[in-house]
């Protein structure tokens, strides 16, 4: 049960870091190959005596750079993905910043009573784009529409997109687990994060520096 849960808190971690090695790698290899055919037709021109296969070499290195005109259209859907991944582990590590210097000045009951206010309208306002965007997967589903420059290896529109409704409910269910904390009297507000705060540690850092 622990693994399970251990799994579950560091869930959009995993995915964000797959995506980003993923976007990586892809990127790295289509600049390669972009780049490396010309080492090879250089060597070919200094070395007559290995022209033919450095060219072919050359060639096929060429070949694949071509062949890799999906690279883009896939790092641009992996981007998306990251995106949406983010959103749900901004709103779990409250990297989302927050508008809350009125709300601190109030007590902390009325605070609490603002925070449920503000998850309960968060929590409409991820449903509802769940809702929605579901709904838009189903019609690309119907259509069955192929993705740019992936859609002869199988990859459709829907497949792409799935990720805006997955998104959204697991933005929904971070803010349901925040309603729940706050409602048992473990946090006070949505958690967000607070730029004043940080500036005077980094100010306060600075000094005790000096």
């Amino acid at each position: 049960m622990n693994a399970l849960r251990r799994i579950w808190d560091h869930f959009e971690e995993g995915f964000i870091v797959f995506l980003l090695a993923a976007m990586t790698l892809v990127t790295f290899v289509y600049v390669i190959l972009n780049n490396l055919y010309s080492v090879f037709y250089s060597l070919a021109e200094q070395w007559q005596s290995a022209s033919e296969p450095l060219f072919a070499v050359g060639d096929s290195i060429m070949g694949m750079a071509q062949a890799m005109t999906w690279s883009i259209s896939l790092t641009k859907a992996l981007f998306a993905w990251l995106i949406f991944f983010g959103l749900s582990y901004g709103v779990r590590t409250a990297g989302h910043i927050g508008v809350d210097a009125l709300v601190k000045l109030a007590s902390k009951p009325v605070q609490r009573i603002i925070g449920i206010i503000a998850c309960l309208c968060s929590l409409a306002y991820a449903g509802l784009l769940s809702v929605a965007s579901f709904e838009w997967i189903q019609t690309l589903f119907i259509a069955g529409i192929g993705a740019e420059d992936l859609g002869h290896y199988g990859i459709m529109q829907w497949h792409i997109g799935l990720i805006v409704p997955v998104g959204f409910a697991l933005v929904f269910i971070r803010f349901a687990e925040i309603l729940v904390r706050i409602v048992q009297n473990r946090q006070t507000g949505l958690g967000l994060a607070d730029e004043a705060a940080e500036v005077m540690k980094l100010t306060e850092h600075e000094d005790d520096k000096k």
